[in-house]
């Protein structure tokens, strides 16, 4: 079993920008060790002679086709705006680091 440590689950959770507490720690910990020990055996699976696949989906679109046309004006694009300033949206701040 993979065992993942108390210091790199506090690494995951600083990258994931999460505020854990102690039992949540131990309880992901745990979880995060299963996971990796899931993906070990997946790794045992023999491969040999299945053929590559980019996707297992059908490469079929059924999107429109992009064709340009025309777009809102400056103007346009500001005139709901709660505030704008010199042709730009104003937007609170949200990244505190």
């Amino acid at each position: 079993m993979a065992d993942i440590s108390q210091k790199e689950v506090e690494h995951v959770a600083h990258l994931a920008k999460l505020d854990l507490t102690e039992p949540e720690k131990t309880l992901f910990g745990e979880q995060l060790s299963q996971i990796l020990t899931f993906v070990e055996q997946l790794q045992e699976v023999s491969t040999e002679g299945v053929p590559l696949t980019s996707s297992v989906a059908d490469q079929e679109s059924f999107l429109r086709e992009d064709l340009p046309r025309k777009g809102l004006s400056q103007e346009e694009a500001l005139s709901n705006a709660p505030e704008a300033n010199e042709g730009f949206f104003v937007v609170p701040k949200i990244i505190a680091k």
